[in-house]
């Protein structure tokens, strides 16, 4: 795998840091001869009543720039670790998480769906009210995308949800963001849910937080909204998650978020893409590619203090 930029990039940030975090192969995906790992890493507070903010990314391999979001962003917040005092103190009060890298079976092939044609964002057992025919979610057969898989979890879901549920389920507050792109020509943050239109338990919180990155982040680019508003799904991992959560311990408050960076707005501008091998997905050209990678360090970095001061603004007294 010598040409797998991004697992290498990741182990290269992880083991240059193991004095700072703690990191674990959550699991082993397998495709033909080859074998990936699944990263998982945790840093910040050991208290198990810390709010915790996770981050994750390349669910669908195919969308690489989501990776590079998060990875570009954890290289550079150790770096600022090293000479900031604030920032290190702000890890006292607060536990990071993540797997940059959900999928990467499905990144080495360049392909949205896991090595077994599965899309891991259709996998988990939930459906919704009102699928749309294929795209939603369906049974029928690897040959079509969106394929949910039979009736079991894949190795990377059972990672996956097993990692968030065991660091979160004890937590008072916690927020995830999963970085994707490809939907639309504008950037969407969305939270919960995809599979129904009923409100969320927590749309009110969701809300705050909204008015929290107006203030905090005037003329961003994002549109706050719930997943539902531009289409449902089955099998969405965070919707289950919501529920798993819920229901170990009504006390935590789970907020997932999902970041949809809207490529089309990349295609609009260099149609050429369009004949490049994930170019419907990824910005291409150099200038574009930075910008998106600067654009989103931002969302993070309010996303992380955020969760840390959950007091001050979410009107929780846990």
């Amino acid at each position: 795998m010598a040409d797998f930029f991004e697992l290498h990039y990741l182990e290269e940030i992880l083991h240059r840091n193991d004095s700072l975090l703690d990191y674990e192969m959550l699991t082993e995906v397998s495709s033909g001869r080859l074998k990936f790992p699944v990263y998982g890493f945790s840093l910040g507070s050991n208290d198990p009543g810390a709010p915790v903010f996770g981050l994750f990314a390349g669910v669908h391999g195919i969308e690489r720039v989501g990776s590079h979001v998060a990875l570009k962003f954890l290289d550079s917040f150790f770096y600022q670790l090293s000479w900031d005092e604030q920032l290190a103190d702000l890890l006292n009060h607060v536990k990071i998480i993540g797997i940059p890298i959900i999928n990467p079976g499905g990144m080495y092939h360049n392909s949205r769906s896991n090595p077994n044609g599965v899309d891991l964002m259709r996998n988990a057992p939930v459906d919704t009210e009102s699928p749309h025919f294929l795209v939603s979610g369906h049974r029928l057969g690897t040959f079509l995308p969106w394929y949910r898989g039979k009736n079991n979890l894949e190795l990377e879901n059972e990672a996956l949800i097993n990692f968030v549920k065991s660091r979160a389920s004890k937590s008072p507050f916690c927020m995830t963001l999963d970085i994707h792109s490809g939907f639309g020509s504008v950037d969407r943050l969305w939270f919960p849910f995809a599979k129904t239109r009923d409100p969320f338990p927590h749309y009110t919180l969701a809300q705050r937080f909204r008015q929290l990155l107006d203030r905090t982040h005037p003329g961003h680019v994002y549109k706050v909204e719930p997943q539902s508003h531009s289409y449902l799904t089955h099998g969405d991992s965070w919707d289950y998650l919501f529920e798993l959560i819920s229901r170990e311990n009504s006390e935590t408050v789970y907020i997932p978020w999902t970041l949809e960076m809207g490529s089309w707005i990349w295609l609009k501008k260099n149609p050429r893409q369009l004949f490049s091998s994930g170019g419907i997905f990824n910005p291409i050209l150099p200038h574009r590619y930075n910008r998106t990678i600067r654009r989103h360090r931002t969302l993070i970095d309010i996303m992380v203090r955020s969760v840390a001061n959950y007091k001050k603004w979410s009107l929780i007294s846990a």
